[in-house]
């Protein structure tokens, strides 16, 4: 019951440290981290113990599906060079820097182990930095490459940590001979997640419940990412393309009836387990940090310190070196899709935090127990790659938001001209599908109201042009005017509803009837408000 009520009080602390964080301007998992890191330190706080085969699949699968699932084949295929740079090339770099850097301070250390630190610290996420950007609007395509290359990094890195594993097991060393290896669970895990995407189709489209469609979604993530490794394939690059393909036809198999509250439990869902591995690592800490002294904290936070910054240079050095051989072998194109420029290059350089996949990756390293031996140096790389997350996220995620707005890499508006398009085609195709229905009142209702939303839209696409000549704005009113009527019309609604079931005169099954189809009918309102907003 103790640990219960522990976890509960964590988690409202991690919802009072998410809505501090964005009053700061900060990414929330850094104050999680800090979190994490004093429950390490607070005595009488119980051991918990997670079982390392269930670090993985609990924490990564979830949250990596969610990350895939918005992720844009078609950006990623025009910023394909750099997300690849940064998901191979920069993540290899960082495995071999802090390998190096690790058996320096530790030449006891097999090299087998050194690499799976190595690989365990290499992947950033793109999460923290993301959530920070979002709100400062930089380019769409410095987006892009980041939440792309935190889509396959983690499957590089976790592919490497896996071979370490395996010849940390073996008592070998990684060689050549781990290519074709490579080659195969590569392409398996893109066709495995393919195949299972059209399965998940198929069952999802039969749910009609919302309750059993959200259970069946985080069912079958689950059994992806099992059924993948089961067959000794990638857990993570399944996942992934498993996300990307079933996301395609989503829109149209799943009604927004579920679809709506289904965004919403992802939503909390990623956040818990986000809380959950800071604090399960803060739990673990506990009692490595229960056997130090002085002598070993000293020690311990050197390799950490050493580590932590030959991760976060490692990647600075590949995608400023990167950056600067593309601009050189592209110096006569002003429009090259390869190149970045130099501020460009270094706000994706000093976006490195370290986040829920290195931790899931070092609670997973086998602990000793039912007969099997420990990991080498289990605690000092749990001990440093904590370390590295709450550096990465302390150091460049409190920094990130004056880094930006010194760089001055502004907007480039891109999807929010895709976004007026959109609306204009979208309005006019249902405009159009409707012309035969003219005799019911809710049809005219239906055609009025899609009329007056497609002159508003087609005005916002043309406006772009006028403003930045100095043109008219929209002669429609202020937004605030509009969400004034909105607000006042739904709190007299809403106000009557209460009334009524308070003397009497509707029951509770009524009341929450109406009251749904009243919710319902102002997200519809407010979206249309926000999209005013917006332009």
């Amino acid at each position: 019951m103790l640990v219960f009520e522990i976890v509960i009080a964590l988690l409202l602390g991690g919802a009072g440290l998410a809505a501090l964080s964005r009053r700061m301007g900060t990414p929330y998992p850094a104050l999680v981290a800090l979190a994490g890191a004093v429950l390490a330190l607070v005595p009488g706080s119980p051991e918990l113990v997670l079982d390392p085969e269930l670090a993985l699949t609990l924490f990564v699968a979830p949250v990596l599906l969610d990350a895939a699932f918005d992720a844009s084949p078609r950006d990623l295929r025009a910023n394909w060079r750099p997300v690849a740079g940064l998901a191979v090339g920069a993540v290899v770099l960082t495995v071999i820097a802090v390998a190096v850097a690790v058996k320096w301070r530790v030449p006891a250390m097999p090299w087998a182990a050194a690499i799976a630190l190595g690989a365990i610290v290499a992947p950033p996420d793109a999460a923290a930095a993301t959530a920070v950007l979002k709100a400062l609007r930089p380019p769409h395509r410095l987006l892009v490459i980041l939440e792309g290359e935190s889509l396959f990094n983690d499957a590089s890195a976790l592919l490497i940590y896996r071979l370490a594993l395996g010849a940390m097991a073996a008592g070998g060393v990684l060689g050549w001979s781990a290519v074709p290896t490579l080659l195969v669970v590569t392409a398996g895990s893109a066709l495995l997640g393919v195949v299972l995407s059209r399965v998940s189709l198929r069952i999802n489209a039969g749910v009609e419940d919302v309750s059993t469609a959200v259970i069946t979604q985080f069912g079958s993530t689950f059994a992806v990412w099992i059924l993948a490794e089961r067959l000794h394939l990638s857990g993570i690059l399944t996942t992934v393309v498993y996300a990307m393909t079933i996301s395609r036809q989503a829109s149209i198999v799943t009604p927004a009836r579920i679809r709506i509250p289904s965004y919403a439990v992802w939503e909390v869902a990623t956040f818990v387990l986000n809380v959950l591995a800071f604090v399960l690592v803060g739990f673990q800490l506990k009692t490595i940090v229960a056997r130090f002294d002085r002598e070993l904290w000293l020690e311990y936070g050197a390799i950490a310190a050493v580590v932590t910054g030959a991760a976060i240079l490692a990647r600075f050095a590949w995608v400023m070196g990167a950056g600067a051989f593309n601009r050189w072998v592209h110096r006569k194109s002003k429009s090259s899709p390869v190149t970045l420029s130099p501020g460009a290059s270094m706000l994706v350089g000093w976006c490195g935090m370290r986040g829920i996949v290195t931790l899931a990756a070092a609670l997973a390293l086998p602990t000793g127990h039912e007969g099997t031996g420990a990991f080498p140096y289990r605690d000092l790389i749990l001990f440093t790659s904590f370390s590295v997350v709450l550096g990465t996220l302390v150091v460049q995620g409190m920094t990130l938001r004056p880094l930006m707005s010194r760089l001055k890499l502004d907007d480039d508006n891109e999807v929010d001209h895709e976004v007026r398009l959109a609306r204009v085609e979208t309005l006019r195709a249902g405009l159009e599908a409707t012309q035969e229905f003219q005799g019911t009142e809710i049809s005219v209702l239906v055609r009025r109201r899609y009329e007056l939303q497609l002159r508003r839209a087609r005005q916002r696409l043309d406006e772009h042009a006028l403003t930045a000549t100095g043109g008219p704005s929209s002669p429609w009113g202020p937004p605030t005017e509009d969400a004034r009527t909105v607000r006042t019309a739904m709190a007299a609604s809403r106000r009557k509803l209460a009334e009524l079931r308070a003397n009497g005169t509707i029951g509770d099954a009524a009341f929450q009837q109406v009251e749904q189809e009243l919710d319902w009918s102002e997200l519809d309102l407010q979206q249309i408000l926000r999209a005013e907003a917006a332009d």
